[in-house]
């Protein structure tokens, strides 16, 4: 899913790929301009932590989404598609929540950023430092993402 940021040199564009067992974005892109291109990046970012064949890989119904470039990763990588219905945000739930955090936690902390490198950099900071390692979450018993995924994996080995 892709959501617009706006700083005074202009919009700002992330697309995100969220792992719902672990909360993990592992994937994301971010641009001038929302495109296939922005897609197609977030989810070889998304390939390239992960191992994801057979995975189901859901997004809204942008034309980014609905592009052949995107549908030829998917195809090209064993991942399926899903598409939630038009005007229904519960089938986007896990990515609403997320950007609603980046959007308390970053977005709306009255600071303008005057270029989009500025922004990106905010951007990348708070998804990798404070929401991968620092936002504990109820639905992952009090760990953060990257706490959930070492125990899950400590257990899987144990």
């Amino acid at each position: 899913m892709t959501t617009g940021i706006q700083a005074s040199e202009g919009k700002l564009y992330l697309c995100s790929v969220k792992d719902v067992f672990s909360n993990r974005i592992v994937g994301y892109s971010i641009d001038s301009r929302e495109t296939a291109d922005l897609a197609v990046s977030a989810l070889r970012s998304a390939i390239a932590r992960r191992s994801p064949e057979g995975t189901i890989v859901h997004a809204d119904r942008g034309g980014q989404f609905r592009s052949r470039a995107f549908q030829r990763v998917l195809k090209a990588h064993g991942l399926r598609g899903s598409m939630g219905r038009v005007a229904s945000g519960a089938d986007n739930a896990a990515m609403e929540s997320f950007y609603s955090l980046l959007q308390k936690n970053v977005l709306d902390q009255r600071k303008s950023w005057s270029t989009r490198a500025e922004l990106r950099y905010e951007i990348i900071t708070w998804i990798e430092r404070s929401y991968h390692r620092r936002r504990r979450q109820r639905a992952l018993g009090r760990l953060t993402p990257i706490e959930f995924e070492l125990a899950f994996a400590s257990a899987q080995s144990a």
